[in-house]
């Protein structure tokens, strides 16, 4: 076939007609990567992440050293059955009490739900809870909006644990830390907080998930009786949460990094303007 000779005219013609289609897309794709370029305040705070991640770490195997966790352990199980609990309610079941267990354990007696949501919700709930903390921890601003609705979850949590110390020790530490925070330099150090707290409660949801149900088999587990009602085993449903809790943090921390490009001086800005303290 000879091979078709366009004037110079028509190589303009069809140079504009390819930057007319083309163009939206181009555009989109390189705001889509600027959208994605990791800028200096979230810089920090992946690099924070990092060391969350590795003090978590090294105190979760240290003996002695790690009853420095346990007020966070504590408050990710509460977590874990505030999911429960909430699921529960909203699927039609009734949620009689909530209580922690000082060997950081926990139990929501409820009657009624759908099971098919109730059981997995302690686990990915929790894990749920955690990334979209992590999220918030990326912006002050969002920092603050995130420990508001913490503030509401724990007055449920507290009406369903009302009768069990240390559900209502757990809560009421948590919230002082949030309240103390918040008046801290315009909250900035807020951020910080429940940066740490959804990096805690993500980790433990996934390490939790592989301890109780794939490393070592739990037959009191939620993946258990979730098992028992709607087959398969306990270790492979551990596989599947586990798997789901990483697509949500990495899921959570792209979005973060998407969501607020806002430099240091523009969130502190921010967040003298939003519900401001000093």
């Amino acid at each position: 076939m000879a091979p078709i000779l366009y004037t110079r005219s028509e190589m303009a013609y069809l140079a504009r007609r390819a930057a007319i289609t083309l163009g939206p897309a181009i555009v989109k794709a390189h705001l889509n990567t600027r959208a994605l370029t990791v800028r200096g305040a979230q810089g920090v705070t992946l690099g924070v992440m990092a060391a969350y991640i590795v003090l978590i770490a090294i105190l979760w195997n240290i003996p002695y050293v790690r009853y420095v966790l346990w007020p966070f352990k504590m408050l990710v199980i509460a977590f874990h059955e505030f999911s429960h609990a909430l699921a529960a309610t909203c699927t039609g079941g009734r949620v009689d009490s909530i209580s922690l267990d000082p060997h950081e354990g926990g139990v929501t007696h409820m009657r009624g739900g759908n099971s098919a949501i109730t059981l997995p919700a302690g686990y990915l709930g929790s894990s749920l809870i955690g990334i979209l903390l992590t999220f918030c921890g990326f912006d002050i601003v969002a920092s603050k909006v995130a420990s508001i609705v913490l503030g509401v979850c724990f007055l449920f949590t507290l009406w369903w644990g009302k009768k069990d110390w240390l559900t209502v020790g757990t809560i009421l530490v948590a919230v002082g830390l949030l309240v103390g925070f918040w008046f801290i330099a315009h909250a900035e150090p807020l951020r910080y907080l429940v940066l740490f707290i959804g990096v805690m409660s993500s980790l433990y949801s996934v390490w939790d998930i592989c301890d109780d149900l794939i490393l070592r088999k739990v037959n009191s587990s939620d993946a258990s009786q979730f098992a028992k009602r709607y087959g398969g085993s306990s270790q492979c449903w551990g596989v599947v949460w586990s798997i789901v809790s990483v697509l949500f943090m990495a899921a959570g921390i792209v979005a973060g990094i998407a969501a607020f490009p806002e430099t240091g001086a523009q969130q502190k800005n921010d967040s003298e303007h939003f519900a401001p303290t000093m």
